[in-house]
């Protein structure tokens, strides 16, 4: 749960920026808007920052992404990533 909890601290720290409403993994939509953002990050585009990141940066970053969806999975299985699908 370590990268799990990591990243929803960062997505939270954003949204604190614009005012938003902070993420709760124990809230059923918010754990499904976590997937969704996963799944978003771990678009190909996305990831690479359309080509521009250095390859070990990019493998860094899919590691933590896929090991906090799998942990978000783990969670509550009803949640969706396709990028993690295989």
């Amino acid at each position: 749960m370590k990268e799990l909890n990591a990243y929803v601290e960062r997505k939270n720290q954003i949204a604190a920026i614009f005012g938003k409403k902070p993420l709760s993994l124990n809230s059923a939509a918010d754990r499904k808007k976590i997937a969704n953002s996963i799944d978003c990050e771990l678009s190909p585009e996305n990831i690479t920052c359309d080509g521009e990141l250095p390859r070990s940066q990019v493998q860094a970053r899919y590691r933590l992404l896929s090991r906090a969806g799998a942990q978000l999975q783990a969670l509550d299985s009803s949640v969706k990533i396709y990028e993690l699908s295989y």
